[in-house]
């Protein structure tokens, strides 16, 4: 095998180890799209659950940082975490969980609704359409995509026309949420997404 072979088959045995762990994340980003069902028949006990599952994660992961393995919780950190999370604490489930608790907190059940599905699959999809189709980078993005941006905006609008049935309001929240996620915010996306969003919607649906 020549080096460019070699080299060849290695990138692409990386690229798909990095579409694999994109899976993980996002399966766990598409499945809070549950919660608003859930808030909707049980709210604080589901708000309780919400805050024990964070304080689990956090201890969590301070164990495995001493390398002390909790099973379950420690495995799927692990096959989850991107490289830019090597030997760190992996903060995007704090910061998914907690945009979660705090929007529903903060907004009315529609609105809350509204920015957790933009958090679910705007977010969610944003980067999985991107590692899989995108080609044209965005300048000062940290390499965000058109695909992904792209992404980004149909699930919004889809998922806030689900919600509302207002094409404008629809419209409008989807080109917001797309134009917060081309900000560089690292894993707090997770968190300003949500809120804003449903903060956003709360004042077009007045």
């Amino acid at each position: 095998m020549s080096a460019d072979e070699n080299r060849t088959g290695i990138l692409q045995a990386q690229y798909k180890n990095s579409i694999k762990k994109e899976l993980v994340r996002k399966s766990i980003h598409i499945c809070s799209a549950l919660i608003p069902s859930f808030l909707t028949f049980a709210y604080w006990p589901v708000i309780a659950c919400l805050a024990a599952v964070l304080v689990l994660y956090v201890a969590s992961e301070t164990l495995r940082k001493y390398g002390v393995s909790v099973p379950v919780v420690s495995h799927i950190t692990e096959v989850a975490s991107r490289k830019r999370d090597e030997n760190k604490f992996v903060l995007g489930p704090v910061t998914l969980v907690l945009g979660i608790i705090v929007t529903a907190l903060l907004w009315k059940p529609e609105a809350a609704r509204i920015g957790i599905y933009a958090l679910a699959f705007g977010d969610g999809l944003a980067s999985l359409g991107g590692k899989l189709f995108g080609r044209t980078v965005i300048p000062f993005t940290h390499g965000k995509t058109i695909a992904g941006s792209l992404t980004c905006f149909f699930a919004v609008l889809c998922s806030s026309f689900a919600v509302c049935k207002n094409g404008f309001v629809s419209l409008a929240l989807a080109l917001s949420a797309m134009a917060i996620e081309l900000i560089p915010l690292g894993d707090f996306d997770n968190l300003v997404i949500p809120v804003a969003i449903g903060g956003l919607s709360t004042l077009l649906m007045r």
